[in-house]
């Protein structure tokens, strides 16, 4: 893993995180435990409305975190109730703690990827609807990142769980002089509630 990103997961604190909102992760936690526990596949498809910020958030450091964390078999995925575009401020948020990102098509909905790590492969990140030709049509949890979708959407195909994981969205400070803060304080409380998902997966499985 490079060492900036590395660094930046080291200096995530866990700690902060509220009883309340400890209590509102148990389900996640869970369903990734006892899938490795059976030593099953995890996939994970993050939802949200337009599946260009927070879902986008949710599946990059889900992947790298599990890989932080050796979690071996872990499929992060995301899609959207409608296709969009990743949303520009996502990408350099990434960029400025140490990942690559490169793209590979130039189309509306552009197709980047991005690495972590010299060994790992990349993550692939695009906006798609929810129940793309991409993501699983099975086994998976759908993990709703944001309140609207988690509306939209009382029905996700194929799911074995749907799993509340909603954050307000960084979309308001778009345009104005705290736009790229704001979307780093987004990425590193979504980096911290899942590193403490996945910890404690981790001891819940071992």
């Amino acid at each position: 893993m490079y060492n900036s990103v590395q660094q930046f997961i080291t200096s995530l604190d866990i700690t902060v995180i509220s009883e309340e909102r400890k209590s509102a992760l148990e389900v996640f936690i869970r369903f990734i435990a006892e899938k490795i526990k059976n030593k099953e596949t995890v996939n994970l498809n993050f939802i949200c409305t337009h599946n260009s910020r927070r879902s986008h958030f949710s599946q990059i450091w889900a992947q790298t975190i599990a890989d932080y964390l050796s979690f071996k078999n872990v499929n992060s995925y995301s899609g959207g109730t409608e296709a969009t575009a990743v949303y520009p401020s996502v990408l350099k948020t990434f960029e400025h703690v140490g990942f690559s990102v490169g793209h590979l098509s130039e189309e509306k909905s552009a197709l980047y990827f991005l690495k972590f790590s010299e060994d790992a492969s990349p993550i692939l990140s695009f906006s798609k609807v929810y129940n793309h030709a991409f993501n699983p049509k099975k086994n998976f949890a759908a993990v709703m990142t944001c309140s609207q979708a988690n509306e939209a959407c009382p029905f996700v195909p194929g799911a074995e769980v749907r799993i509340p994981f909603t954050f307000e969205d960084p979309k308001i400070s778009d345009g104005t002089p705290e736009e790229f803060e704001k979307y780093l304080e987004k990425s590193r409380e979504i980096a911290n509630d899942l590193l403490y998902v996945f910890t404690k997966a981790k001891e819940l499985s071992d």
